[in-house]
């Protein structure tokens, strides 16, 4: 079959791979109609993601329809259209039991790497390295998903393809966000990063009840997508002092609930100070990740709220804020997304049409172009919020 493989830093290439076969009793074997890029693909892309090889497919946030499923697989049959969890976790773990899908034991096929960058393992990721276990990712025409019960969701009737596929990683994870970060009706909540889990993250603190909700980007098409299909407001923070305006915006006290999008490679208008973070990035030694929006989250959180990390980090952080999280008695929260605990009601809301994600789709396009996917969404190209690979020969891309 055909995927998208890594093949160095910045390097991207479709390629003739193996076919995926079943490995075990509750594997299950997906051919793929959707895949979309992700923001923290672009981590991969540029290099800063530990245990990456020359040939491995990527991609993590996928559709598609069932093939071949293995003896223990109950809840799906062949010809199923179902949404993927991005995160493999087995379901049954103590973590998992918790709601804490993503903490899985069982999921990573190769915990030593993990528990040597970060002291435990996490679940693991479709497409994300070998240290998150080294599985194949969605960017194929098919793909092995481990745990088939567990991750995989059957997808109503009347939810198209362009509107469920997000349930697969960016509308479960932005759901988090506001989830895990407790906002509550009458809250004002400032999200950093307009993109697709940004996007979702906003809507998720609209449907909890915020009073405002505030998305902070720099690129205008991004912050107007929200703005008209989100209903959001929206600050480009190269034009605007964030600090002042949040502080206007929620009677001088700062926002409630801050939650950051963006990672481990944040932009800073201050052209010296993102340049210097950059090189220490790239040394490997110095810094690991570039913390920007993190920190700005941290110091404009108003007294006794809350920071929520959904953004991907990697390492260590130069400059953290310690004193402020200290001092102003915050409380900060991240993970990586526990999808098992929320995809099945967004797709129930999805279905009542109460959870808008098509509009990311900004670019479909044959899989056969997938490295010029990347560089449209990487470079921010021609208003590009999610590239989305199908099959070549097959358009067929439903909407809503």
């Amino acid at each position: 079959m055909r995927a998208l493989c890594w093949e160095g830093v910045n390097e991207l290439a479709v390629e003739e791979v193996p076919d995926p076969q079943l490995q075990n009793k509750q594997d299950m074997i997906i051919k793929v109609k959707l895949s979309a890029t992700c923001g923290s693909d672009l981590h991969l892309v540029d290099g800063y993601i530990p245990a990456m090889r020359a040939g491995d497919v990527i991609g993590h946030e996928f559709l598609g329809e069932v093939v071949e499923t293995g003896p223990e697989v109950r809840k799906h049959r062949v010809g199923d259209r179902v949404v993927v969890c991005s995160v493999i976790a087995c379901g049954r773990c103590w973590f998992c039991e918790q709601g804490l899908f993503s903490c899985c034991d069982n999921g990573n096929t190769n915990p030593g790497i993990p528990e040597m960058m970060w002291g435990q393992s996490p679940a693991g990721i479709f497409g994300y390295s070998h240290a998150m276990g080294g599985f194949k990712g969605s960017h194929a025409e098919y793909v092995r998903v481990p745990y088939a019960d567990r991750g995989a969701f059957t997808v109503p009737d009347g939810v198209d393809d362009a509107t469920a596929l997000f349930a697969s990683d960016a509308a479960p994870t932005g759901y988090m966000g506001a989830d895990l970060g407790e906002v509550k009706a009458g809250d004002v909540v400032a999200v950093w990063g307009a993109g697709g889990v940004g996007q979702m993250a906003a809507q998720s603190a609209m449907l909890k009840g915020a009073a405002r909700v505030i998305v902070i980007d720099r690129f205008d098409y991004r912050l107007d997508m929200a703005a008209h299909h989100l209903g959001v407001e929206t600050l480009n923070y190269e034009e605007t002092d964030i600090d002042g305006e949040l502080r206007e915006r929620s009677d001088g006290r700062g926002p409630d609930v801050c939650i950051e999008a963006v990672g481990m490679e944040a932009h800073t208008p201050n052209p010296v100070a993102y340049r210097w973070e950059q090189l220490k990035q790239q040394t490997r030694v110095l810094e690991l990740d570039r913390p920007h929006a993190l920190r700005q989250a941290i110091m404009v959180c108003r007294k006794g709220g809350m920071v929520y990390v959904l953004g991907v980090f990697a390492g260590w952080i130069d400059k953290f804020p310690m004193g402020a999280l200290m001092n102003k008695g915050l409380t900060m929260r991240s993970a990586q997304q526990h999808g098992e605990r929320y995809i099945p009601m967004l797709l129930e809301r999805m279905s009542r049409g109460e959870f808008k994600t098509a509009h990311l789709m900004t670019h479909p396009m044959p899989l056969s172009e997938g490295a010029r996917g990347y560089d449209l969404f990487k470079h921010k190209k021609d208003g590009c919020v999610r590239a989305v690979f199908y099959p070549d020969g097959d358009g067929r891309v439903t909407r809503g």
